[in-house]
């Protein structure tokens, strides 16, 4: 009986041919996984909103948006936020130029309008509980500090993001991994600011006039 020797040549053949090489890159998941968190985002201050509209005019013969909020004050902060959206286009137009240094400059500008944008709500947080206007003062309160406040956090949230996004390029710089994060924390940042307009007009706007 004779053996018949036959050639190893490594190949895995599969039903439908050769196997895909383990080093394949498929395209990165990150733009649909995050366009899929913005849409809970928005369901999250979609019902924040919706909690206002119902309780913002129950005061409990507490202080209404009148006796409270500073127009000048919230037109300030609210001009940092705006600010801050044009700062990170120039950067996101300076990174698709591949300047990084210029790039990095403009990520730490919208950095420093972003901290001013949360020292001042803090600033405001910390005045309306020190005149006994807190949260638990009345449903009015409850509902606008829920809904600031988490807006405030999101865009702390993005601060941090930003920080460690400009670290990112610093060591490893305009790499494709690394425009695709900026281009992510754009959406994200513009998003904020989209939610801070709905709120500038809803919740101080409208009670002032």
């Amino acid at each position: 009986m004779t053996m018949i020797d036959t050639p190893v040549t490594g190949k895995v053949e599969g039903p439908a041919g050769p196997a895909h090489h383990p080093d394949h890159h498929h395209e990165s998941p990150t733009p649909i996984g995050f366009w899929i968190y913005l849409m809970s985002d928005c369901i999250i201050f979609g019902c924040l909103f919706a909690v206002y509209a119902v309780l913002g005019g129950n005061y409990a013969g507490g202080p209404a948006p009148k006796d409270l909020f500073e127009p000048g004050f919230v037109a300030i902060e609210t001009a940092l936020l705006l600010i801050s959206s044009v700062t990170f286009g120039i950067a996101m137009l300076q990174a698709q130029k591949q300047k990084l240094d210029a790039t990095i400059t403009w990520l730490l500008v919208t950095g420093l309008f972003g901290l001013g944008f949360i020292g001042m709500e803090l600033y405001e947080f910390h005045h309306l509980i020190h005149i006994g206007a807190g949260p638990d003062r009345s449903g009015f309160l409850s509902a606008f500090f829920a809904l600031v406040g988490t807006h405030g956090l999101h865009v702390t949230g993005g601060i941090i993001w930003l920080g460690t996004l400009i670290v990112q390029l610093k060591m490893h710089g305009l790499i494709e991994a690394n425009m695709r994060r900026l281009s992510t924390l754009s959406m994200f940042w513009h998003f904020l600011d989209l939610v801070w307009i709905g709120v500038f007009s809803f919740v101080y706007l409208v009670r002032l006039v």
